[in-house]
């Protein structure tokens, strides 16, 4: 099925932007995204006005019920922020973004992406909105995927409760895992894009030709912001370009909300134990539960401390970026290509087995 993102990868304007990369024309609904949050928002409503009622009749959609509450509470203001951003984003100049980034695939380029990743203060899922937008923007796949990969749970306050939960010894080695793998990932994508074995960029070409006499950010923002009308529609914008995105993390909702009643959280710190096995479970386990940064913070000091194995609680904060499901089909979605999307995780993956293993180990030494 074609999408008119395919004919021009930089949509016009705000009004206009989200019929097509959203998930149909105007005139085809987004039923995933329409279902999920009609899904969303029925529990929601169960919950506050019969939530007493739904304990006594039946208590697993009760439980249903409070897990979609918690989810949306944990990772709402991370994916407001991650839309506020997207809608600035859209009036940034390209040549702006690469004085910042710097030139795609150097070693430079990638320490600036890898940067920009682990302090940008949102959670993983506006992190993850803000990452596909600078792709659309002609950011390199390179950059892109170190931008996207550089910290497991992407947001300053999220680290400091991880100091509380694990220790400043074990935060600081998860970071220094993360940027490790998000260079090598980043480099290995630039590597396999530069010599055509994956699609390049299709918004680099189409912008290519426009960027020296494209208008900057002020130019573009600054008639917008003189009347209440232009600040609905840098907004709207944003909320435009960013649901291909949204409608995954409402499924991803969804799903999580179902496996939490499935499965007991003791169930981590009983089965996944310092080893290969149990390191391969967690990988599992994360891959299925979407989970959002916040979220997956408290399993994650769970698995180190009554599992004792740092190592999996690595290995599940770095899912997220790794193998989340969220993740690749908004990779799919973003650059049209199913052979980028699954090298995420095929490229990604054994790095955290590794590293993972070595955290392991040295937690046993030490």
């Amino acid at each position: 099925m074609s999408c008119c993102c395919e004919k021009t990868p930089e949509p016009p304007e705000p009004e206009t932007k989200g019929d097509c990369c959203g998930g149909g024309s105007k005139h085809r609904r987004d039923w995933l995204l329409l279902g999920s949050a009609a899904v969303i928002a029925g529990a929601y409503l169960l919950y506050f006005f019969h939530g007493l009622l739904l304990l006594a009749v039946w208590p697993p959609l009760y439980r249903f019920c409070i897990a979609v509450k918690e989810l949306i509470h944990l990772m709402w203001w991370g994916t407001l922020v991650g839309i506020l951003a997207i809608s600035l984003l859209q009036f940034v100049p390209r040549r702006r973004i690469e004085q910042w980034l710097g030139k795609e695939g150097n070693l430079s380029g990638l320490l600036r992406a890898v940067a920009a990743g682990l302090f940008f203060d949102v959670c993983s899922h506006g992190i993850l909105l803000v990452s596909m937008q600078l792709y659309r923007k002609g950011l390199g796949l390179g950059q892109t995927m170190a931008f996207l990969i550089a910290s497991p749970w992407n947001s300053f306050s999220t680290t400091f409760v991880l100091f509380a939960l694990v220790g400043v010894k074990w935060t600081l080695l998860f970071i220094v895992g993360s940027l490790v793998i998000a260079l090598a990932a980043g480099a290995l994508f630039h590597l396999l894009e530069r010599r055509g074995l994956v699609p390049a960029n299709p918004y680099r070409s189409a912008l290519s030709e426009e960027v020296d006499q494209e208008p900057g950010f002020r130019e573009q923002i600054g008639p917008l912001l003189r009347r209440p009308s232009g600040w609905f529609a840098i907004f709207k914008g944003g909320l435009l370009e960013s649901r291909m995105v949204v409608r995954w993390m409402l499924f991803g909702v969804i799903l999580a909300a179902i496996l939490r009643v499935a499965v007991q959280a003791d169930v981590f710190s009983n089965w996944f134990g310092p080893s290969l096995a149990g390191l391969a479970l967690t990988l599992v386990a994360a891959t299925v539960i979407e989970v959002c940064s916040e979220g997956s913070s408290p399993i994650a000091a769970d698995l180190l401390h009554r599992a004792a194995a740092p190592g999996n609680a690595f290995a599940f904060l770095m899912a997220g970026a790794a193998t989340d499901y969220t993740e690749v089909l908004a990779l799919r979605e973003t650059t049209r290509s199913w052979k980028i999307s699954l090298l995420l995780p095929a490229l990604t993956v054994p790095q955290v087995v590794l590293i993972g293993w070595l955290m392991n180990r040295f937690g046993e030494l030490t």
